[in-house]
């Protein structure tokens, strides 16, 4: 098993190669704008997941993830000739879920504002019940 800094040197050195390689190597026409967001590999250096984005609507993504999964093997041959490693770990590519996330997150708190205003429209005008500050003070037994 390898520590834990060489892991993450190993992922971000395949995040390097793999960008490097889409941008050179690749040359299939399905392929969209990507963005490699991260690479996870495991404890032992033998599979990695990339995950990436890509620019575009749902039409772009499906044929990007075609073109990926068709030149998974020409990364792959370009990834182990950069690590040096003696064993080449497999490539995995998965659409990354952040940018969906962030927008269902983006829609809640639009939601959230806009109740918001709502309430305080509702609140204009009124007066409180008992006074603003309906509990009582010590000073003002005496």
């Amino acid at each position: 098993m390898a520590d834990d800094a060489r892991v993450r040197r190993v992922a971000e050195n395949i995040r390097g190669t793999v960008t490097r390689a889409l941008e050179r190597s690749v040359k299939d026409p399905r392929l969209g704008f990507v963005t490699i967001t991260e690479v996870r590999v495991t404890r032992d250096l033998q599979h990695a997941t990339v995950f990436y984005t890509v620019l575009g609507d749902e039409n772009s993504a499906r044929d990007t993830a075609k073109a990926l999964r068709s030149a998974t093997g020409l990364i792959r041959s370009e990834v182990g000739r950069s690590l040096g490693t003696r064993l080449t770990p497999t490539l995995t590519f998965e659409a990354d879920a952040i940018p969906e996330a962030a927008a269902s997150i983006e829609d809640k708190l639009r939601e959230a504002r806009e109740r918001d205003a709502e309430i305080a429209r509702e609140r204009e005008g009124k007066k409180f019940a008992g006074g603003a500050d309906p509990y009582r003070k010590d000073d003002e037994d005496e």
